[in-house]
């Protein structure tokens, strides 16, 4: 009998995933290892912050996704270590080796050093943050409405850092949730006083988008409400107030950091072929210094003419870059191999309802056509037909009725590490 050829990819988020997919019924051994046991669909995942969906609308259990295939395994645990002289991965409860090895460990938030803010303010880069904030949030006006404390002592603020994507649409989300859900459900509390503030260190929001949609978006955030403060720094946060660069300080027990990632790397790597906490790799996303180890998606470092600083972080590079490997895996010679070339299909972002911003190639459009563009893109980009029904109709309930039901504050307990 032959035998197939193992390949153990570490990490299921886009890049995995798709590599993954791209394998299922060929000859090949996979096993996806990750330290979850679901897929999750992050650019939903300030959605779920503000209660606009549920968690598992967006997150695809493993198990289910590749329950019919006869070549893909999934084991849930953390990989510790790699040993690539012995082909093999050390994880918290078990040791694999392999034949090739894939990474695509994505990345996790960046905070850049900053130990206090790390601690104390909330990232958002995995389904438990983005329950972690909405609870926290909604935990704040449920302690207010009891304390009976001022509004205007600023401890509600809820503070975003970062206007990329993320922090753009969070500030949205929250600025409609102020405006249409919380006085109804805080019929006695006086949200004038409530402030959604975001943070850039640079002078327009999306800095990597057009210039129009630049505008545009710092013209939404206004309509809504959102304090826009441009060209600041946050040099600290000690639980109660943000601290910036220009010594203006933020009362806020509310504080989103949504200003960078960085690479989740693995050790047993060796320390040159790694660049700014992402492993450097050739243009079949072979990782330098080694013929059977590779890295996709965020976690890679590959340099083209196109791209001399490696490619952006997002999900559409991620996607085509396992579809690529995957491809290269299953033809019979490296020499048959094609190289990774990224075509940017395109940006965009939400800011609340009727208002968005999309850049293509050859076209750049803002307004309520580019919010059914990006509302059906999304959906169409979910996984199951379950989940993109489910999430259509959230979305059309809160569209008609400009609420939500899905305010619900959810506690771990934490029974195991309660003193007996």
């Amino acid at each position: 009998m032959e035998t197939r050829e193992k390949i153990i990819v570490i990490g299921g988020g886009f890049a995995g995933l798709q590599f993954a997919k791209k394998l299922n019924g060929k000859r090949k051994k996979v096993i996806v290892i990750d330290k979850v046991n679901h897929h999750m669909f992050q650019p939903l995942f300030y959605q779920v912050a503000c209660g606009r969906i549920e968690p598992s609308n967006i997150s695809f259990p493993f198990r289910k996704i590749f329950q019919r295939s006869h070549n893909i395994q999934y084991r849930m645990c953390e990989v510790e270590k790699i040993v690539p002289e012995e082909n093999k991965i050390i994880t918290c409860d078990a040791e694999f080796t392999y034949d090739k090895l894939v990474i695509a460990t994505g990345c996790r938030t960046n905070f850049f050093g900053n130990e206090q803010m790390e601690h104390l303010a909330f990232g958002m880069k995995n389904t438990q943050e983005a329950i972690a904030i909405r609870n926290h949030v909604l935990l704040t006006f449920e302690k207010l409405i009891i304390e009976r404390r001022r509004s205007d002592d600023g401890n509600w603020n809820i503070v975003i850092v970062g206007s990329g994507p993320t922090g753009v649409e969070l500030a949205g989300a929250f600025a409609e949730m102020k405006k249409y859900i919380l006085p109804r459900d805080y019929p006695n509390m006086n949200f004038d006083d409530l402030k959604i503030i975001l943070i850039s260190s640079t002078d327009k929001p999306l800095s990597n988008m057009s210039e129009q949609s630049q505008e545009m978006s710092e013209k939404y955030l206004k309509e809504f409400g959102v304090e826009y403060l441009k060209d600041e720094f946050v040099t600290g946060y000690d639980g109660d107030r943000v601290v910036m660069k220009s010594g203006k300080e933020i009362p806020s027990n509310n504080v989103i950091w949504a200003a960078g990632v960085t690479g989740n790397i693995i050790s047993g790597i060796k320390p040159e072929y790694i660049i700014r906490n992402r492993y450097v790799t050739d243009r079949y996303n072979r990782v330098k210094g080694y013929e059977n180890i590779f890295a996709i998606g965020d976690i890679a470092h590959m340099e083209t003419p196109k791209y001399p600083d490696a490619h952006p972080q997002v999900a559409n590079v991620a996607i085509n870059q396992g579809k690529n490997l995957a491809s290269n895996l299953l033809k019979k010679s490296p020499a048959d191999w094609k190289e990774y070339e990224y075509i940017d299909r395109g940006s965009l972002a939400t800011i609340g309802k009727h208002r968005a911003v999309v850049d293509l190639p050859n076209f750049k459009f803002q307004g309520v056509i580019a919010w059914y563009f990006w509302m059906f893109l999304h959906l169409m980009l979910i996984l199951s037909v379950r989940n993109k029904i489910a999430i259509f109709f959230n979305w059309m309930w809160s569209y008609i009725n400009k609420d939500s039901s899905l305010r619900l504050i959810i506690i771990p307990n934490n029974k195991n590490n309660t003193e007996q």
